[in-house]
């Protein structure tokens, strides 16, 4: 069995390989695509824990970035403490669970606005005219970026992260994408230098990094950085997920039911879903040191990714994994990472994905998903849906 994330095959049905891994090569090696895989819960938790080990500096996908990058636009998300400490406490605020509870009027009131003509029509696109379109209003409302911008910015996001199967893995039109992308956050970066608002790209642009030589005002590069990292992890993990939940609840009638009569089994089955079908598959690591584990040398340098939401399936950890239990007791789960990368965002993304749910569960308490025309998308990491075609039922 091999593990080869850039799989079209693979992106369909992940779990059988996993479990594969699991029992028989819980550190798996790919000699030709250059990296090792973790795969047990327990072994994902502690490497997650373990950052001056498992280091996220070199990047943390399976797709090596170009070292320019970093200096050009360094993210905290490659980075390790205590760097990654400071730029991350520049913008914790902005996601505490206060914080985020004070936008879930914005969230409902988009929500609703969305689905409305979905109710009239008696169904659509869940991912094209809702999924896709609440996180994007929601992040881009706290980043400040203007209405008339946001679609194509979200096109490009899109398809900076699509992939092929074999190489080149990234397509042109995915390094094209993030070129535009980046050329408009540098113009954005600017243009907020100039006319400084209050949202959160303003804030950043009056705030000031903690240093060993002393506070500095971030640089454009350093801005550009949060821009780009908070608007791809805000709306692309969020899609995903509601994607991903409505095909599940289409496909389990009796999870359905159960959060239609009792809307307070939303939360957990938000948790369930991050679980049962993580939208970020893995988080990529490079080695520090060498470290042996079952038995198996990993050298220093080398590339590891933490298969989280293989992780999010061990049998050694949840009872009867392959189930899907709205209602499935509280755990830890790695769905929003772990360790001191844990997303951001999370407490965002569960307020975006439970007041969705509800207000989509109260709208359409019976539906119909047309199979048949699912899109995945085609990404290294991040799995789930670009298109989910559903119907109102009788």
């Amino acid at each position: 069995m091999e593990l080869n994330p850039f799989s079209y095959e693979f992106h369909e049905d992940p779990y059988p390989t996993y479990r594969w891994l699991r029992d028989h090569a819980p550190v798996h090696r790919n000699e030709e695509l250059d990296f090792w895989a973790l795969s047990r819960y327990a072994d994902v938790v502690e490497a997650s824990r373990d950052w001056s080990t498992y280091s996220s500096a070199q990047g943390t996908t399976l797709e090596r970035l170009d070292p320019a990058m970093f200096e050009t636009m360094p993210m905290m998300i490659f980075m390790d403490p205590p760097r990654q400490i400071a730029m991350r406490r520049l913008v914790n605020r902005a996601f505490t669970p206060h914080a985020t509870a004070g936008l879930e009027d914005r969230i409902r009131s988009v929500t609703t606005a969305l689905l409305e003509p979905l109710v009239e029509r008696g169904g659509g696109d869940f991912v094209r005219e809702l999924s896709a379109l609440l996180p994007m209003e929601v992040i881009f409302d706290l980043l400040g970026v203007p209405s008339d911008d946001r679609r194509t910015l979200r096109a490009w996001m899109d398809e900076s992260l699509a992939r092929n199967p074999e190489p080149p893995v990234v397509p042109d039109r995915a390094i094209e994408a993030m070129a535009n992308m980046t050329s408009y956050w540098f113009d954005f970066v600017a243009d907020r230098r100039r006319r400084p608002g209050d949202d959160l790209v303003g804030q950043l642009v009056a705030a000031e990094l903690e240093t060993d030589e002393g506070p500095r005002p971030l640089t454009d590069g350093e801005l550009v950085g949060f821009c780009s990292l908070l608007g791809a992890a805000g709306n692309e993990t969020v899609t995903k997920l509601l994607a991903n939940a409505v095909v599940l609840l289409h496909r389990h009638p009796d999870a359905r039911a159960a959060v239609v009569t009792d809307p307070a089994c939303i939360p957990g089955a938000v948790e369930e879903v991050l679980r049962y079908t993580s939208p970020s598959q893995y988080q990529g690591r490079t080695l520090t040191r060498e470290v042996e584990l079952h038995g198996v040398a990993m050298p220093q340098g080398a590339r590891v990714l933490l298969l989280t939401a293989s992780a999010n399936r061990d049998e050694r950890q949840f009872p009867d994994p392959d189930r899907f239990d709205v209602r499935r007791p509280p755990h830890v789960a790695l769905g929003f990472g772990h360790g001191v990368h844990s997303c951001l965002g999370a407490h965002l993304a569960r307020v975006e994905s439970r007041v969705a749910l509800e207000e989509f569960t109260r709208r359409f308490p019976r539906y119909e998903v047309d199979e048949s025309r699912l899109e995945r998308v085609h990404m290294s990491n991040v799995h789930g849906f670009s298109g989910v075609p559903f119907r109102a039922a009788a």
